[in-house]
């Protein structure tokens, strides 16, 4: 119930999951399900006692990607990228916790694996920028627009965690 009162109070006053119900869009790219890197990714954010609230195999379409990355459309790469996320399924999450847009990106590493320190997704498991095994949204608005993209409302579940009480105090 308190979960669906936060809900319609997201979506009426569009003020987003904020504290421990702030939400962020996640994706292993095609070559990290290729690679299959799903497990250990979804167990990195698990053990880091972020809450899985959605997830989905998808062979995205390339009107959702362009939409996704509409930001870099004017970069060289746009077309490149596009043609490989829709080469292969994608992982598509949404992962719930205190600060998980700011502390997931920290997961996952530097967009260029060769600046990525190890311990990080991309500096683990990437070699090349082009092939960097996963996505994260860089803020809470576009973890948002990203979440409406790739979910509907009613794909997204609200659960109670019975082991939040030994995460936050």
């Amino acid at each position: 119930m308190i979960c669906l009162l936060l809900t319609v109070f997201a979506n009426i006053f569009q003020t987003g999951w904020t504290g421990m119900n702030e939400r962020t869009f996640v994706a292993v790219k095609p070559d990290g399900v290729q690679r299959r890197l799903v497990g250990d990714i979804v167990s990195r954010f698990e053990k880091k006692g972020f809450k899985l609230v959605g997830m989905k195999l998808v062979q995205a379409s390339e009107d959702l990607l362009k939409e996704h990355y509409k930001d870099l459309r004017t970069r060289p790469f746009f077309d490149g990228l596009v043609r490989y996320m829709s080469s292969g399924p994608v992982v598509a999450m949404v992962w719930q916790g205190l600060d998980v847009v700011k502390t997931s990106r920290k997961m996952l590493g530097e967009t260029n694996p060769a600046d990525s320190l190890p311990g990080t997704i991309r500096g683990d498991y990437c070699v090349e920028v082009g092939r960097n095994v996963i996505h994260g949204s860089d803020s809470v608005e576009s973890a948002q627009r990203e979440m409406s993209l790739w979910f509907g409302q009613h794909e997204l579940h609200c659960w109670e965690d019975h082991s939040s009480h030994w995460i936050y105090a």
